[in-house]
């Protein structure tokens, strides 16, 4: 052994690497996790240069998405998207999608369409290349301290949508929940559509337990099952309908949850799990 540290220490550090990769869950979680993250900033380079000669441009979040899409076979995650055909408008519409961990980044470029925008906290924004790229595929940055500036944020996207002809992304639980159920809606992306008067289009991502979970430190090859509900119509409802619309979007956003994450987890239902969950710093943070 002390010859082989002596002489081939490389050799013998890479050894050590594979047994203790093999054998340790919580050293192969930290490992891919950080593997995640170096990925994420070492691509977002190369998204920034691909994308600075087209300006800060919604255009430029295909390059994002191409970036990111090896990562489901690299990390051995099995993506099933159900309802495609309830995303196949081509009209302005929000997307709502329930936010779990930073992986919901990975899972979400599934079916993130064309010229479509997330809404993120403005932290991100100074993330070094990661916060460059995310600015110059036009992501909107939002200052969580300021409501009265972010509202008006939230107005002047109203006017674009139609405008610009994009479609935008927001998830309304505010900030991560690994509680296995959802937190309680905020309202903005609800009073967004009414104000633009575009639909509505529920996101349910399953719950990541069967191969992922922060506390335990596990990660492991899994399935993630993405549900795309109906639109929700928004036409003719003013501000006073928001409290209304934004529970009926919750409602059958659990539901479909508990009923896909059942799914993932050898039929165990997540109806009995509480509702609510630990909470963690909302966005696309990696």
């Amino acid at each position: 052994m002390e010859l082989l540290l002596l002489h081939y220490p490389f050799t013998f550090l890479f050894i050590a690497f594979l047994v203790l990769y093999h054998v340790k869950p919580a050293f192969r979680y930290f490992c891919k996790m950080t593997f995640y993250k170096l990925w994420l900033f070492t691509l977002s380079i190369v998204v920034i240069i691909v994308s600075i000669p087209h300006g800060r441009n919604v255009e430029n979040m295909k390059f994002f998405r191409m970036s990111l899409l090896p990562l489901k076979y690299i990390f051995g995650i099995k993506i099933v998207v159900k309802g495609k055909e309830n995303l196949r408008t081509k009209k302005p519409h929000v997307l709502v999608l329930n936010h779990q961990t930073s992986l919901d980044i990975m899972v979400m470029m599934e079916i993130l369409p064309n010229r479509c925008v997330p809404i993120a906290k403005k932290e991100i924004l100074y993330m070094g290349p990661f916060g460059l790229a995310c600015w110059l595929s036009g992501i909107i940055f939002i200052d969580r301290k300021k409501k009265e500036e972010s509202i008006t944020t939230l107005m002047e996207v109203a006017h674009s949508l139609h405008k610009e002809n994009i479609h935008v992304l927001i998830f309304p639980e505010g900030t991560r929940n690994h509680g296995g159920s959802m937190l309680p809606f905020k309202r903005g992306a609800f009073q967004l559509a009414v104000k633009a008067q575009v639909p509505i289009i529920p996101v349910v991502i399953s719950s990541y337990c069967n191969f992922y979970s922060q506390k335990e430190k596990r990660f492991t090859p899994g399935k993630s099952i993405i549900q795309i509900l109906p639109e929700v119509e928004t036409l003719g409802l003013g501000l006073d309908d928001v409290p209304k619309l934004t529970e009926q979007v919750r409602d059958s956003m659990l539901t479909a949850y508990q009923e896909i994450s059942g799914m993932t987890n050898g039929g165990e239902g997540m109806a009995t799990k509480g509702m609510s969950g630990s909470r963690h710093n909302h966005g696309l943070q990696p």
